[in-house]
């Protein structure tokens, strides 16, 4: 820092320094804190200000949420099955989906990468559906969600309803020849579901 350009900023600190406040009779610096009728003043200047706004009963933006609106968002699956659509999965209509839109991120088989192992039959400390996983219903719920990857939300129902009997039959927790649905795949028994037990605390937030 140059010293012309330090003494300019010293002047302008002494400058408001002074324009603060006010001298007494000794010439010294005081301040003053502000009087009941400058606080008055100012807050009621600010309460007819507020009123004088004259706020917009809308501002034009965005539009009202249609009914088919909420019904595109509010896609959450439950264990309990509630809210899971129409439509019906098999497992050789799953294999042919799988190989077309999963394969290049969990491999031939589910066991390969290079992103999240998939299949597990109870032979791996890796975390997949067959090893951890409590409900068979969060499988179509992430898959309708997130999957795949690189096109999140592109599958329609009946895909996903396949992709999760293919993957079911994989973990080895259903066989070829069965048909999930609405109605049957909540009561698919996932091999994890011991390992989950509900939140029963007392005393805090619940969360259930």
């Amino acid at each position: 820092m140059s010293h012309r350009t330090f003494s300019l900023m010293i002047a302008a600190c002494l400058f408001l320094y002074n324009a603060c406040g006010e001298r007494d009779r000794k010439g010294d610096l005081r301040f003053s804190a502000p009087t009941m009728k400058e606080i008055s003043e100012d807050a009621t200047y600010s309460k007819e200000d507020s009123s004088r706004a004259n706020w917009p009963e809308r501002f034009g933006f965005g539009k009202k949420a249609s009914t088919a609106d909420i019904i595109a968002l509010d896609i959450d699956i439950g264990p309990d099955g509630k809210g899971l659509p129409e439509g019906t999965g098999r497992v050789k209509n799953g294999m042919l989906i799988y190989r077309q839109k999963c394969i290049a991120c969990h491999g031939a088989t589910g066991k390969e990468g290079p992103y999240d192992v998939l299949v597990s039959k109870g032979e791996s400390d890796k975390k997949a559906i067959g090893n951890y996983w409590p409900y068979a219903t969060t499988l179509f719920d992430y898959i309708r969600r997130a999957m795949p990857f690189d096109a999140p939300g592109s599958l329609n129902d009946q895909e996903v309803y396949h992709l999760t009997a293919y993957l079911l039959y994989e973990n080895g927790i259903i066989d070829s020849m069965s048909v999930i649905n609405a109605r049957n795949l909540s009561k698919v028994e996932m091999p994890a579901r011991s390992r989950f037990v509900l939140d029963d605390r007392k005393g805090g937030p619940e969360v259930r």
